[in-house]
């Protein structure tokens, strides 16, 4: 009977081990190129026991693939192009080959407007959309189904302001985000302060259109930027660059209720360049970049599950410029930051019962590092 207990606790180490190595997780680095044709995405493996990242491949021939997203399938990235261009930029769709590592270009299509800073895809799967900062406005795309991005067939265009000279002279829309139940989609206007709100109107097996369903108001001179939904589909978070705050909010069938603003910095600053915001994957921490001029910073939250309140647990110094986007991977463990001005990409370990954060000794060095993306594969 012990010598069956034995095999049977071997057995039990061995299949776990066994189920570790028969995943791998990838990291895909977003950058800015200078405005010049270069290598812009690079593609990494992650050990999720060490946290250290191996190179496996990267892509040429890019302009300023400085925001990338991931389909919900994992089979395709979608890239902006062309972002902080004179020019209409463009929507990249790239074929993921995971078992290699590689990118296969699909194709690409005009953003619809200037500076292409961000991109959302519907929980479906069916539909893209992309948020043009200079020229206000958001274009929707139909995803094809090999994952190829069809000509954009709606924009909404933006015309407001708020009160912070020199920012908030017109409408800026940086961000955009599905409902978990794909029927709304909110929009982060960082010029009006504003969080734009409209229905998700399906009109036919290939189309839809989205209808205005009204907007949130947020304190004049925050700037919106990022947001972000609960796991548990009860509460929202919403980082305003301006601020550098963070807006907590319940949620509920369309509905954004102000619960709470918090800030995100150590102290109250002149100048506030708050950039990023996510949410571990048990629902438990939330974090929050900072990016100067005074403080480089991860803000570090836990959150009240009943009640959607957060609760400051620290800071965490990102050890470079410009944290402009972060990234926990899907295990939970490691956090990973771009800081863009520095050039650099940081790991840390995250603490999953605390969510403190703990540098780990690589650093990859990555030209004006902009976007992570993080997905775990079967090998």
């Amino acid at each position: 009977m012990k010598n069956y207990i034995k095999h049977l606790i071997l057995l039990i180490f061995l299949c776990n081990g066994c189920a570790e190595n028969s995943t791998k997780t990838l990291l895909f680095i977003g950058s800015f190129t200078e405005g010049i044709a270069s290598t812009g995405i690079y593609i990494y493996e992650l050990d999720t026991k060490t946290g250290e990242l191996s190179l496996l491949n990267s892509e040429q021939n890019l302009i300023n693939p400085s925001f990338l997203k991931i389909a919900p399938n994992g089979k395709y990235l979608y890239s902006v192009l062309e972002s902080q261009l004179p020019n209409n930029g463009k929507v990249a769709a790239f074929a993921i080959d995971s078992l290699n590592g590689k990118l296969q270009l699909l194709n690409t299509q005009d953003s619809g407007g200037r500076n292409p800073a961000h991109l959302s895809i519907h929980p479906n799967e069916e539909y893209l959309i992309n948020s043009n900062y200079t020229d206000a406005s958001f274009s929707v795309y139909n995803i094809k189904k090999d994952g190829g991005v069809a000509p954009l067939h709606q924009i909404i265009t933006f015309k407001d302001s708020s009160i912070v000279e020199g920012r908030q002279d017109e409408a800026h829309i940086h961000s955009t985000n599905f409902s978990p139940d794909g029927k709304f989609l909110f929009a982060q206007d960082l010029g009006s302060d504003k969080i734009w709100n409209f229905n998700v109107k399906k009109e036919s097996d290939t189309k839809f259109n989205l209808v205005s369903n009204g907007f949130v108001k947020v304190r004049p001179g925050s700037g919106p930027r990022h947001f972000t939904f609960h796991p548990n589909g009860s509460f929202a978070y919403g980082i305003a660059e301006l601020s550098g705050s963070v807006t907590a909010y319940s949620y509920e069938n369309g509905n954004l209720n102000f619960i709470e603003n918090y800030l995100t910095y150590r102290s109250d600053q002149e100048i506030y360049r708050a950039a990023d915001i996510h949410i571990s994957p048990d629902g438990k921490f939330l974090y929050a970049s900072n990016r100067g001029p005074n403080e480089d910073s991860i803000a570090i939250y836990s959150i009240d599950r009943k009640t959607g309140r957060l609760e400051l647990k620290g800071h965490q110094d990102t050890h470079g410029e410009h944290p402009r986007n972060f990234a926990i991977d899907p295990s939970g463990k490691f956090l990973l930051v771009a800081n863009q001005f520095t050039d650099n990409v940081v790991i840390f370990r995250r603490d999953i019962k605390t969510g403190i954060l703990k540098k780990l000794p690589q650093e990859l060095t990555v030209p004006n590092a902009s976007s992570l993306q993080l997905r775990t594969y079967l090998r």
